[in-house]
């Protein structure tokens, strides 16, 4: 095997290392691997210079539909939201560019900086207490809540309620398969017994864009000694009540809508924040301001949980993939966008939802199966989704999500800023005709 310039290892040192585990070759190490497998011919073509790369990969990208070439009405989980220019310039500093795991806070103070502030951010946004940093994505960082909220009340009982998204809820059952953790459908609880659970998962919006009661689930269960998790669309809390205005115990969210391209989905960061009487059972990491020796501002990871930094059997979660890059967008576009800008976003987000969704309706080719929502809503409609998409897409339109039901025809759009009126009337004339 021809040695690579890359590896310092010299044959000596490989000669010594094969001895000392008893192996006679580098092959030896292989042979759980089929023969065929080992070092099969990859028919690389010939090697190119940097300027012919660069010119076949634009040939290629070309065949690609970019976002910013059509406007898209797909949500579920990722929506397109406009981008100010601050967050890719931000991000690009050398200070904060660097996102590994702040391990040495003397050399980590801008990615500290970062996470402090992206924590300060998200905990005003959300009304709660604290905010930690760190979660993967949405889903995650729901099932990491779940978690949590059982160990606080030392009760292994889950409530899943029906706004919960199937995504989030398979990865639910992921985390919570080999920790004794009972799911119960939430239409299976009665609330005239005296039992108690662990906590209830809600989501709202929910998965299909409603706005759900937040405030009575609480009630029901507190009532049952259980804490609640309120998953959420960050966008819409400039304009709907948060999670600390709804005695909310735990709230998560996926924090791509602020300031994260959608991308091929990912990578995304998961928000958790929660009452500050909890912070002790937080999964990932606490990141806090205090003074050095002069006097001067300085950033520290204050609590950090998994299993490397603190007693395996204490350790509340081995969440510990830094997303703090990601982070960092959300951070600078809440610092850009600021409250009214937030504000003005969701209005606008709200606004266009309900404008398109009521036109619409009075078409005969549609039916809105529920009008409270924030931007998200589902249509009963005549024609087949794709059909429907079809349409738009030779409009340069994205269409919605087929969430079609028992041989019903349903669409779910999602509307954003970028959702232009212009763009809002196209689809209203192009969707208000005949199908056949």
């Amino acid at each position: 095997m021809k040695n690579s310039p890359y590896i310092p290892s010299t044959d000596t040192d490989k000669k010594e290392m094969l001895s000392i585990i008893g192996a006679s070759s580098f092959k030896e190490l292989l042979s759980d691997v089929p023969e065929k497998k080992l070092f099969p011919s990859l028919n690389l073509k010939e090697a190119l210079s940097e300027q012919e790369l660069v010119e076949f990969f634009e040939l290629l990208a070309n065949n690609n539909l970019a976002s910013k070439s059509f406007s898209s009405f797909m949500g579920g989980g990722a929506y397109n939201h406009y981008i100010p220019s601050t967050v890719k310039s931000m991000i690009q500093r050398g200070e904060f560019l660097t996102s590994y795991t702040p391990y040495q806070p003397e050399a980590s103070q801008g990615t500290l900086q970062a996470g402090f502030e992206f924590q300060s951010m998200v905990a005003q946004l959300f009304d709660m207490e604290v905010c930690n940093a760190g979660m993967y994505d949405g889903p995650t960082a729901l099932a990491e809540a779940a978690l949590m909220a059982c160990r606080i009340k030392r009760n292994n009982s889950i409530v899943v309620h029906q706004s919960i998204s199937e995504k989030s809820l398979e990865v639910i059952k992921s985390y919570s398969k080999w920790q004794n953790i009972k799911l119960i459908n939430y239409k299976d609880i009665n609330q005239n017994d005296s039992s108690e659970y662990g906590c209830l998962l809600v989501q709202s919006p929910n998965q299909f864009g409603e706005i759900e009661d937040v405030e009575k689930l609480s009630n029901e269960i507190h009532n049952k000694n259980g804490l609640i998790v309120q998953h959420t669309y960050p966008v819409s809390l400039g304009l709907l009540k948060p999670p600390g205005q709804l005695n909310v115990d735990i709230s998560t969210a996926e924090g791509q809508p602020l300031g994260v391209p959608v991308s091929f989905g990912g990578p995304f960061i998961g928000i958790l924040t929660c009452k500050k009487e909890y912070i002790r059972q937080l999964p990932g990491r606490i990141i806090g301001q205090t003074v050095d020796k002069n006097n001067k501002i300085s950033y520290a990871l204050t609590l950090q949980t998994r299993e490397q930094h603190i007693r395996r059997e204490s350790a509340t979660s081995n969440i510990c993939t830094s997303t703090q890059l990601i982070g960092l967008m959300v951070a600078v576009y809440l610092a850009t966008m600021g409250p009214e800008g937030i504000k003005s976003v969701a209005e606008i987000c709200y606004h266009r939802a309900h404008f398109l969704a009521s036109e619409l309706n009075k078409t005969n080719n549609f039916k809105l199966l529920s009008s409270n929502f924030f931007n998200e809503f589902i249509m009963k409609s005549k024609a087949k989704p794709f059909e429907i998409n079809e349409l738009l897409l030779k409009n340069n339109i994205e269409g919605g999500i087929d969430v079609s039901k028992n041989n019903e025809n349903r669409i779910m759009f999602a509307v954003t800023e970028l959702n232009s009126p212009e763009t809002l009337n196209k689809t209203i004339e192009l969707l208000g005709g005949n199908f056949d």
